[in-house]
């Protein structure tokens, strides 16, 4: 399970990095692309905060949030990983985690001051990157397998008692419609 966190926390990072890259080098500040009729516009922006740009003052907080996050999941959860949807969804937080820190260390104004690159922009929501998209894909992963599956990231199956389940048969986790 190790190799797939690593493996996914690898190839998000490095997309993170190669998009952020080229919406520095390609998009100007001042000038949006805008995409597939308005539904998508790359706007390069340079945030010093965290979501909506809240926190601008406590850009080394962030970082420094940031490098617990990394440790704790490197450290506590990976080795208890005993399910490939939990390595998915770990290497997934891997890699949005490491992506914005990587901003925060390399990037001006300084380390633990840097600004991290946001450059994709949907109507009616705060423009993002694709860590962030990580970051919400290994949440809803989390979620996901956690409440709605009962799969701890043992990967022990829980019941709807919230006791475990012995495995096997998930018929009775299922109502008697999807039973078919």
């Amino acid at each position: 399970m190790r190799l797939l966190v690593a493996a996914v926390a690898v190839a998000g990072l490095t997309t993170d990095l190669a998009t952020k890259i080229l919406a520095v080098t390609q998009l100007e500040p001042l000038a949006p692309v805008r995409l597939m009729g308005g539904l998508l516009t790359l706007r390069l922006i340079r945030n010093p905060g965290a979501a909506f740009s809240q926190g601008q003052r406590f850009t080394y907080v962030f970082a420094i949030a940031a490098i617990t996050v990394l440790c704790f999941v490197i450290i506590k959860l990976v080795p208890r990983i005993g399910h490939p949807a939990w390595a998915v969804a770990i290497g997934l937080l891997c890699a949005g985690v490491a992506g914005n820190l990587t901003d925060r260390l390399f990037r001006p104004p300084g380390v633990f001051r840097g600004h991290v690159i946001d450059f994709l922009e949907l109507p009616y929501w705060p423009v993002f990157n694709i860590a962030d998209m990580c970051i919400t894909a290994a949440a809803i992963m989390i979620i996901f397998l956690s409440v709605v599956k009962g799969i701890a990231i043992t990967g022990e199956r829980h019941g709807r008692s919230g006791r475990r389940d012995a495995g096997g048969d998930d018929d009775h986790d299922r109502s008697p419609i999807a039973r078919g």
